[in-house]
């Protein structure tokens, strides 16, 4: 027996029938991350139904919000519907979390959507060097995990404004003193590599205790593997070639040696956090997206209530 149903790609999308593509193709070309194959079949078939479960979730969990403060005899005071979307390095999780942003955001019951990723709550590369990490930057103590979860109690503390840190991945560090301000949003999305981690002691609160609804993208390591090295041998040509980035150095690689940094780089550092860290919190999820070999999803397990 199992805790999920196991949905095949068309009984998924037969669930979309009937809904409106709000999307243009050149709307999703823009929300594609380097080398995702997003197209408008896949947000049609897949992420418009998602977009739609989500909606229902929220807004059941607004009138349940609602009627508990009515029991209690008080205003309703229903805080943000919190969804994070969670998976490995290059499986596609941040193109996956902008598209549900804008798709939850075109639901008349969810018009304010706000994305916030976990990378902002990475410690500073100063903080991380004094402590002996950056090899082991991604890891979960590579986080500010206190700051994470003191941020999202405060969106669901009903706070009327809260701040973020900025992370630059030119800079590939914290930008001193930049903040994003999330200002009672109906939704939230959090993208993260571990924000399905339990915490690290039964003291302490965990950044999924303040989650209404989890996504964990899924793929085989071999697959993941080959999109990492072709997204880096991509950004050499493109991000990497901007004098300000951290990572210049590689710009002029070969293809071979590029292709044998980015290898070195996911055995040594991201293999080793997706089976340690990232890959056990997966059955933590509400719904995993299991792609194929071709970055399309392929199988969706919903967590049975």
């Amino acid at each position: 027996m199992s805790l999920f149903r196991d949905i095949d790609r068309a009984e998924w999308a037969r669930l979309a029938v009937g809904q409106t593509q709000p999307l243009t193709e050149t709307e999703i070309v823009q929300l594609r991350g380097i080398g995702d194959r997003l197209d408008i079949a896949e947000v049609r078939e897949v992420y418009l139904p998602l977009s739609r479960l989500l909606s229902l979730y929220a807004n059941s969990t607004r009138r349940l919000g609602a009627a508990t403060s009515e029991f209690l005899g008080e205003p309703d005071s229903t805080t943000p519907f919190v969804v994070a979307v969670a998976g490995s390095v290059a499986v596609g999780k941040s193109t996956i979390a902008r598209l549900l942003r804008e798709l939850m955001s075109r639901w008349s019951t969810t018009p304010r959507v706000e994305l916030v990723t976990t990378d902002g709550f990475l410690y500073p590369n100063a903080e991380l060097e004094r402590r002996g990490l950056m090899d082991r930057k991604g890891f979960p103590e590579s986080y500010d995990r206190r700051g994470l979860v003191e941020f999202l109690t405060a969106l669901k503390s009903g706070e009327d404004q809260v701040r973020a840190p900025v992370y630059s991945h030119v800079r590939y560090d914290i930008i001193p003193d930049a903040h994003v301000s999330v200002s009672k949003p109906d939704v939230v999305i959090v993208e993260g590599l571990n924000v399905l981690a339990p915490p690290p002691s039964p003291n302490d609160p965990a950044v999924s205790d303040l989650l209404d609804f989890s996504v964990y993208v899924d793929a085989d390591e071999a697959h993941i593997a080959r999109w990492y090295t072709e997204r880096f041998l991509t950004l050499r040509e493109s991000a990497f070639s901007n004098p300000r980035s951290y990572f210049k150095v590689f710009a002029e690689l070969s293809d071979e040696e590029a292709a044998r940094t980015a290898s070195g780089y996911w055995n040594d550092i991201n293999l080793p956090n997706l089976k340690e860290n990232v890959e056990p919190t997966r059955n933590r999820a509400n719904l995993i997206l299991r792609k194929g070999a071709q970055h399309a999803v392929e199988r969706i397990y919903l967590r049975k209530l």
